[in-house]
This record gives C-alpha cells, structure tokens and sequence, in this order.
C-alpha cells in the first residue's frame, strides 16, 4: 500500500485540508506584506536643501528658492545641491544690472547640502529615508535601495537554512519558528535607532519570513491527493494577492514607516496560536519512521472528512508497512538534489527558472513610478490584476500543463516589459497598460512556480529542494532593487535586464519535465524511475498516472 492509497481512505480533500488551507493563509497574506513593504517604507518624497529661512510651504515661493537652488536640465529644482552663495534672479533689478554686465553668465559654484534636507510631507509623514539622523537621499540613496538587498539577503539565507531544517525536524515545528523569529525582529526593526540597527534587523526577518514561503505550500500539498492540488494551489496564492491589496489600504492610512511596519508584523501573534489546529505532514512522519503520530493524524484527517475508516486498512501495522518503503534512513542533504541525473537536471533548471520569476516579479512590483498614479493607485491596482491572471493560471496548468504555463507566463513577462521600452514618454496610459500586463504574467509565474517545483521533487527532498530554489530566487529577489540603479547608466536599461532575464527563464522551464498527471513522488527513487526505459519502469513500479 503506497501513501496516495492511504490518503484515498482517509480522503484526500474535504474539511480537513480546508482548514488546513484555511490555517495557512495568513502567512500567504504576511509575506507580501513585507516583502513589498519597501514600496511605502523606504520611499523618498521630493526633496531639497535645507535652508535658514526657507518659506514654510514646500511647493510655494519657487522664486524665492531659485536664489539659493540650482535647477535641473528638466526645469525642476534640484534635490542635492545648492548655491554656493545666493544668486540675484534675472527678473529682478539686481539681476537686470548684473545680467547687463555679463556677471550672469558664468556658472555659478554649487554645493551638496550640509545643513540636511527639507521633504514634501504631503504623501509620506515618515520614511526610512526621511528618518532625522538617517537622510538616505543623494549620496546616501544607495544605502536605500540597499536595505531591500539586505532584506532579500536575508530571505536567501534563511530558504536554505529553512529548507533543511525542516526536511530534518518536521514541518509544523520550523512554522512555529518562522512565526516567532517574524514577531520579535519585526518589533525590533519598527523600534530601530540606527539604519545600521534597521538593516540587521530586517535581514534577519527576511531570513525569518523564509520559513512561510519553504514550508506552507509543501505542508499543504502532502495532504492533498493529485486531482484537487491545483485547485488548491491556485487558491492558496489569492491570499498573496490579498496581501498585496491590502498592503496599498494599510499603506494609505499609516503614513509613519515605524507605525506601519508595526502593523504588518502584529498578526504573527495570532499565528502562532493558530498552530496548534495546524496538522504535521504525514507523509513526512512515515519517511521518519514516526509511525504513532502519522497514524493519529490520518484517523484525525478521516473523522473530519466523515470517512468511514476499516480498522484493518488503517491499522498501525497497516500504516507501519508503508511507512517501512518509505523511510528516509539517511539525513536528507543539499549534494542528495545533484547525485543522480534527473534530480541533477531538475535542480539546475529550477534555479533558473527561480531567479528569473523573482528577479522579474520584484523588478517590476517594486517600481511603482512613472505610470501616472500615485503610490496607493499604483499598488492596489498591482495586487487586483493578479486576480484574472490567477484564474488563467489555474485554466492553463490543467489543460496545458504546468511546464508549458510556466514558460508562457515568463514569455509574457518579457514580451511586456520589452513592448513597454518602445513605447514612448508621452504615451503614459499604454506605458501603465503594459506594466500592468508585465506585473499580471509575472504574478502567474511566480504562483506557477511553486506548484509545479513543489510537485517535481520526491517528499523526502521536497523541503530541502525548495530551500534550493527559494535561495537562488531571493538571490534575484535582492538584486532586483540594485538593477534598478543601472538606469543611472540608461534610462531604459534595468527594463531590457528584467526583460531579457525573465525570457531566458522562459526558455529554460521547457527542459524541465511536465508533472500534471503524476502523483507526488515520495522517493529519489521514484522521480529516476519516470526516466528509466520503459521495461525497467514496468519491473520498479512507476508512479501511478491519474487524470487530473
């Protein structure tokens, strides 16, 4: 008797596995919450010296500041720098005189601003980059951007440690720890005196938030039976959009970063009390041996479906023979996803394929300018197209399968983001149609993504194969923001990167093998029989093919 078989008696989705779905939204809805966070937390408002004197309104007296700020080639005045020494304006009479002199025409010296900064309030009360002692503008911008590098830093690190620790010690006990490390750095981030206390803190709930997205899409998946894991699937990443949607509510209505960043971490506490209905993978306890518990959830799993149980099909020492073909007698480990050849090739395309959604899906979420709204329409309107794209996502992957929806979606990121590098300036509401198309097929990777590499690797390495991949795609999760600067060098060019990137992920997830109608392999056993010569699969047993 196989697991799958074991799951059919016990029913493989009914009232039990939508609790369970049910108890791991919220970490669906927290992740987006903070991993989009630096959209409001580190945004810069406009900005300019600050001056002894200056009037009191940021937008009004223009004249009175173009004595003491130079303007930029676009008219506007500059953020950085200002007069050395106060400028007569030419239309005044000083100015006519001097002007008539020719004293006007040399170009007068500048200088960066050594008295700090004035902002615009009128969209931000407070920002990391506003922070008084802080300033993260103009020479200090790249410590800006690079708080969202270290954030993502931080989730690379803990993908991996996340990845393993789970696979070693259970799924529901590193849950509990993710919750925990999130509540308490997340506190500590919102109460931070220094940016250097604000970046290790917030790398270190990055490597927290880690955990949420290695364990719950796994956690979910083992106690589903094949037909209902898209559906559920699909379902589950809603929640994402939801986060997404109400990060721009949150966002409007707490304009203090500190306050803000408050309120996206509080509900980890009802979190970790919600884990006490969160049931352990059972297929993960009969790869330990640790037949007892794996017994006692399954029972629990059939009263809750209403499914009449045999006690001789369900017995311990039923349960025993399977957990006997399926134990794990060694630890699971990293050198185990490249030992063999299918696992190898698995690997390998997955960590492209990885890098590439999220380099793309955070170079795009995370700019938000230049579309013709402001910072809440932009971000709500974000989250919303998700939705459609969900329901494409969920036709696709059932009838075209998941290899070819994956790559689909990735074409469609890049054909977006490179249609939008011809358009031109002044064409801003197709401008806003593509970006929002980009961030709409990026979306539908990204839910792709962990449905399919979630269902390509065996149980015993599914955790630690997703901490892989989870470790590259934050590795292009955290230098999205970095590419971002390059447009320093063209103003066109962190497009073309995230662009050719997402196309080249594209063209790598057609090597990767279609998973629609398969079963969950349950050993590194099973995933090198499926490409094995077809007589030696009939002698080993292949993974039962059902429609799905």
């Amino acid at each position: 008797m196989s697991f799958e078989e074991l799951l059919e008696q016990v029913g493989g989705f009914g009232p039990f596995q939508l609790r369970n779905v049910a108890l791991l939204a919220l970490p669906r809805v927290l992740l987006p919450l903070h991993f989009l966070l630096p959209i409001f937390l580190d945004a810069v408002p406009a900005h300019r010296c600050a001056l002894p004197g200056a009037p009191a309104n940021f937008s009004h007296q223009d004249a009175w500041l173009e004595a003491y700020i130079p303007r930029e080639p676009d008219g506007t005045l500059s953020s950085c720098l200002r007069f050395a020494y106060p400028q007569a304006l030419p239309n005044t009479t000083l100015g006519e005189e001097r002007q008539s002199r020719g004293e006007l025409e040399d170009e007068p010296a500048t200088v960066p601003c050594s008295q700090g900064w004035e902002y615009d309030h009128s969209e931000f009360s407070s920002t990391t980059a506003t922070e008084s002692q802080w300033d993260l503008v103009c020479e200090q911008k790249g410590l800006n951007r690079a708080a969202s590098t270290f954030f993502f830093a931080g989730v690379l690190v803990g993908a991996v440690a996340f990845g393993y620790l789970s696979d070693r010690f259970g799924r529901r006990r590193l849950l509990l720890v993710a919750y925990v490390s999130t509540l308490v750095l997340g506190l500590a981030s919102a109460a931070s005196v220094s940016y250097v206390m604000f970046a290790i803190t917030r790398t270190l709930t990055g490597s927290a938030l880690a955990g949420f997205t290695i364990i719950v899409m796994p956690l979910e998946l083992e106690w589903l039976d094949v037909e209902h894991r898209t559906v559920a699937g699909v379902l589950s990443s809603t929640f994402w959009t939801g986060g997404v949607m109400l990060l721009a509510l949150v966002g409007y209505l707490i304009r203090d970063w500190r306050w803000l960043l408050l309120a996206v971490t509080l509900p980890c506490a009802p979190g970790i009390l919600s884990l006490w209905w969160v049931p352990e993978s059972a297929r993960w306890l009969l790869t330990q041996g640790r037949v007892k518990e794996a017994h006692r959830y399954l029972l629990h799993c059939a009263r809750l479906n209403g499914r009449p149980v045999c006690e001789d099909s369900l017995s311990q020492e039923a349960v025993s023979k399977v957990a006997a073909e399926e134990r794990v007698v060694r630890r699971p480990s990293y050198l185990d996803l490249f030992r063999t050849p299918r696992l190898r090739h698995i690997s390998l395309c997955c960590v492209v394929v990885w890098f590439g959604v999220n380099f793309s899906y955070y170079g795009l979420s995370l700019d938000v300018s230049g579309l013709g709204l402001n910072v809440y329409q932009t971000q709500l309107l974000f989250g919303a197209v998700e939705l459609p794209f969900k329901l494409l996502v969920y036709l696709s992957v059932r009838h075209a399968g998941r290899r070819l929806t994956q790559a689909g979606t990735l074409l469609g990121t890049a054909l977006a983001l490179g249609t939008r590098l011809l358009v031109s300036s002044d064409m801003k509401s197709w401008s806003t149609v593509l970006a929002v198309m980009g961030k709409g097929f990026s979306e539908a990777a990204f839910t792709t993504v962990y449905l399919f590499t979630s269902e390509l690797y065996p149980t015993v390495l599914r955790q630690t194969g997703m901490g892989l991949t989870a470790l590259v795609g934050r590795l292009g999760g955290s230098l999205a923001p970095l590419a971002a600067l390059l447009d320093g060098v063209w103003l066109s060019l962190p497009k073309l990167v995230y662009g050719g990137i997402a196309l080249l992920a594209a063209g790598t997830a057609l090597l990767l093998p279609e998973t629609r109608q398969a079963q969950l392999p349950e050993t590194i056993q099973d995933v090198e029989r499926k490409s094995a010569p077809t007589s030696l699969q009939e002698e080993e047993m292949p993974m039962k093919q059902v429609q799905n």
